[in-house]
């Protein structure tokens, strides 16, 4: 399971196999939930998750400090492939957005990411039309890249 990560407002903590279960079935258990969740995004991150267990690289729920509330997921969809690259997805709940949550929980996870000799290169695929999620990848240091799709892969490479 993925360590617990600390920002200064927002706690990322690992959920486990019965935690992803629940938030897949849409189920607000085991912890306290902000009323809006899960959204889809998080139902669809925890049952991409369940499908590609592994230790470290996983599913963390969002919480807010101020609240003790989890507002979002964030994590991987599965270990490093060959290149030494993962790929990332993060969503929060609506009331939760515009407040810079997004790019903070995604700063912590690519350094944590990194910490990992493993990864080489972290990306991500928002929908083409989900603008919001782009300026998040931007301001996490990601550069866009190709179009694919619906989608528009973003990546950033380990320095040196």
């Amino acid at each position: 399971m993925p360590a617990v990560i600390e920002t200064s407002r927002l706690v990322l903590e690992p959920l486990d196999q019965d935690a992803l279960r629940a938030v897949a079935g849409g189920e607000r258990t085991g912890r306290a939930w902000h009323a809006e969740f899960p959204v889809e995004d998080d139902r669809d991150a925890a049952r991409m998750t369940l499908r590609h267990l592994d230790p470290v690289f996983g599913c963390l729920a969002v919480v807010e400090r101020g609240s003790g509330n989890a507002v979002g997921t964030i994590g991987f969809f599965g270990p490093p492939d060959e290149r030494g690259a993962v790929v990332v997805g993060y969503g929060l709940v609506p009331s939760a957005r515009g407040q810079g949550y997004a790019t903070e929980a995604l700063r912590a996870l690519v350094r944590f990411a990194f910490s990992n000799d493993q990864v080489r290169r972290i990306e991500a695929d928002p929908d083409r039309a989900n603008r919001a999620s782009h300026r998040v990848l931007e301001k996490a240091g990601f550069v866009r890249g190709r179009a694919d799709g619906d989608a528009v892969w973003y990546a950033v490479e380990r320095a040196g």
